[in-house]
């Protein structure tokens, strides 16, 4: 039996706040009991990691990133074993990515695909999600199958035209499956028809440079798609939860659901909490860097996001991570905004950007635990296994400073892409160590893990249903 104890540190979790050592056997959290107490001074370790004047907190749950992910002829930059190694580095211990379902192929040649890619490549735990881009038959019982397994949650675009996208009809229908199946509809909530119509009208004008990308993709097409797909989920009697949501209107319309009772939910990003459509047009091409769908949004934005975090309305901060490099991938839309890649860099800025929320005075920090690491958790079947620390938790455990400032820079991260969307940034606190089922991935600062350490984590149904 491997025994760590942590000693001196402030335990935070979403509920509650102590002063409290942590001991750790074989991989699980086994017992907390307050500093000093006669409990916890009877306990041995083989290892004792000192945690005075730090917050001991749990490993972050990224429940949005696409590594290796193809999109518009390319490839996102991080593999799952580099943007894994970067996602421990920022305090997170597991991430849900999405498996790919192609037109014409089946949900299980996608999860396969996605499996061989991750299999033996983790630092830290994963699981999936399902894309699923071609509602048939075959697709609907395969549903049931994946929710059996441990997928238990399917992710489906009203955008992308020719991609991705699904038409009303066929979302009703996943949705109507789901309802039956226990799993939860993810959607992409942007009307899709309507913007390729205004893409097209801007390039006739001439209008070419990455701030058009965000001009075009309105945020009134956010809050169309967004109601739209409550009441298509409300015809099937099924849960919903919108990805990536950015637009002041639309979160009006969760708000407006969540006070009708409907399980409904919504997920933000930390780019729509600290960027704004003043970086898209950056000049030189720079702004193509923020080129992500949904879109960055005028600062004004901000205030209702961070209102819907408190409020409840939003429930999770993932990252939605899916870096391409400036050289040779963003480029590729020069000319023409259309083709620029869509997606940011963030898996490992997540956990220090929120807790500069706190500093900051958006959030208190319980619940910051609570939108990066319970909720999701629960939210996606994973609780309390993940999100907590408790006796039976798996051992994901960050030793966090708050004291140490930070400069956010490509020079300085770990994720695999040539700029950091967050350059020059100052941020309040800093992952000292983390540990993955009890082992040390980062260690005071040093990269302690290895590729193979994750293991893929089958997930129970949503836990956070009303």
């Amino acid at each position: 039996m491997s025994r760590t104890v942590i000693r001196g540190g402030l335990v935070i979790t979403a509920s509650d706040e102590i002063h409290a050592d942590v001991l750790i056997e074989d991989g699980r959290i086994a017992a907390l009991a307050a500093t000093g107490t006669p409990a916890a001074e009877s306990w041995t370790a083989e290892r004792t990691i000192d945690a005075t004047g730090k917050y001991v907190i749990p490993g972050g749950v990224d429940a949005h990133t696409h590594m290796e992910l193809p999109f518009g002829g390319t490839f996102a930059s991080d593999t799952f074993e580099t943007g894994t190694r970067a996602a421990a580095w920022g305090g997170t211990t597991t991430i849900i990515d999405f498996a790919v379902q192609s037109v014409g192929h089946s949900l299980r040649e996608g999860l396969d695909a996605w499996n061989a890619k991750a299999d033996g490549n983790c630092a830290i735990d994963y699981a999936f999600h399902m894309i699923v881009s071609d509602v048939n038959q075959e697709t609907l019982k395969e549903m049931d199958l994946l929710v059996e397994e441990g997928v238990t949650s399917f992710k489906q675009f009203m955008a992308y035209p020719g991609v991705f996208y699904s038409d009303d009809g066929q979302i009703l229908r996943a949705m109507q499956r789901s309802a039956e199946n226990g799993g939860l509809i993810m959607m992409h909530a942007e009307n899709g028809i309507a913007i390729d119509v205004l893409v097209e009208q801007a390039l006739a004008r001439g209008e070419t440079d990455p701030r058009y990308h965000g001009e075009v993709r309105k945020a009134l097409l956010e809050a169309e798609a967004t109601h739209r797909a409550i009441k298509l989920a409300q015809v099937a009697g099924a849960p919903l939860y919108v990805v990536h949501v950015s637009a002041t209107e639309a979160v009006a319309e969760l708000a407006r659901a969540r006070d009708e009772g409907l399980n409904v939910f919504g997920e933000t990003c930390p780019q729509y909490l600290f960027l704004s459509t003043d970086n898209l047009a950056e000049p030189d091409f720079e702004g193509s860097k923020y080129v992500c769908s949904t879109p960055l949004r005028p600062k004004e934005h901000q205030a209702a996001l961070w209102r819907g975090l408190r409020t409840n309305d939003l429930q999770v901060v993932s990252t939605d991570h899916c870096p391409f490099c400036f050289v040779g991938q963003k480029e590729l839309g020069r000319g023409d905004f259309s083709k620029i890649p869509n997606g940011l860099p963030g898996v490992e800025n997540r956990m220090d950007l929120l807790h500069q929320a706190v500093v900051d005075g958006h959030i208190s920090r319980r619940r910051w635990i609570e939108i990066a690491c319970a909720t999701p958790a629960r939210m996606f079947g994973l609780y309390p296994k993940k999100g907590t620390i408790a006796p039976g938790a798996d051992a994901d455990v960050v030793i966090y400073d708050p004291h140490v400032e930070q400069i956010m820079s490509v020079e300085t991260h770990h994720m695999n892409v040539d700029y950091s969307a967050y350059e020059g940034k100052r941020v309040t606190g800093r992952v000292e160590t983390v540990l993955s089922r009890g082992e040390p991935v980062i260690t005071e600062r040093e990269f302690t893990g290895r590729a193979g350490h994750g293991v893929y984590t089958p997930r129970s149904t949503c836990q956070y249903l009303l």
